[in-house]
């Protein structure tokens, strides 16, 4: 089975995808105003990440997460111009 990966901003969920390219994308979503990336990763409960799952049906039963991957900014811009 692929893995899954879920897009995390100020404790919520924003997106997902099956490789976390696609879940980086997600970060669209959120997009600063003023597109400043560093200001927006740094402040108070932002913490972006990701977390990795084993698969799209351990997601869905709430399984724990493999891993959580923190987020750069860099990350998010370089992902969201690739779309």
């Amino acid at each position: 089975m692929p893995e899954f990966f879920e897009a995390i901003w100020h404790g919520d969920g924003i997106g997902d995808g099956g490789d976390i390219e696609e879940a980086l994308q997600s970060f669209v979503v959120v997009k600063p105003e003023d597109g400043n990336w560093e200001e927006a990763c740094s402040a108070n409960g932002a913490n972006p990440h990701i977390e990795r799952f084993t698969s799209f049906e351990d997601y869905l039963d709430n399984s724990d997460a493999l891993e959580t991957i923190p987020v750069t900014s860099k990350m998010i811009t370089d992902a969201i111009e690739s779309i």
